[in-house]
């Protein structure tokens, strides 16, 4: 398979809310909006909100989305805890805090109840980096 492009769809009930959390907040920017769909884009990476009740879905996979955690790769998430918890009012799911396995991070959730993990890449415990590949392992 050559792959041309790689995205997630978020099966949504709270369409207009979705659209303005991640293009408000996250950065994204629409490319096309319909009523029942929403494509967005933030440099090379897409996005996409889909009505979980529109027809193009099979019937038996017409809900909502559930246990979706999306990863934001940032260069401070402590500034990105400030702007979005402190500035914004957005409740933390997880608290901010390092992880012995390499990440310093937090949990909020969109409108849907999506988990967003905003992340800064750290160097991990000596026992977590023995796991890692090589050209891998946080500086």
């Amino acid at each position: 398979m050559e792959l041309s492009s790689f995205y997630p769809v978020i099966c949504t009930t709270r369409l207009p809310e979705s659209r303005d959390f991640y293009v408000r907040l996250m950065g994204f920017e629409v490319t096309f909006e319909a009523d029942w769909y929403v494509s967005l884009r933030r440099g090379p990476y897409e996005l996409a909100l889909l009505d979980h009740s529109h027809p193009t879905l099979p019937a038996a996979y017409r809900r909502p989305v559930a246990g979706l955690l999306l990863n934001f790769e940032v260069a401070d998430v402590d500034a990105e805890w400030e702007r979005l918890v402190a500035g914004e009012g957005l409740r933390p799911e997880l608290e901010l805090r390092s992880e012995d396995f390499g990440q310093r991070h937090f949990i909020v959730a969109d409108p849907d109840g999506v988990l967003i993990d905003v992340i800064t890449p750290i160097p991990p415990s000596e026992e977590y980096a023995a796991q890692y590949a090589a050209q891998y392992v946080a500086p």
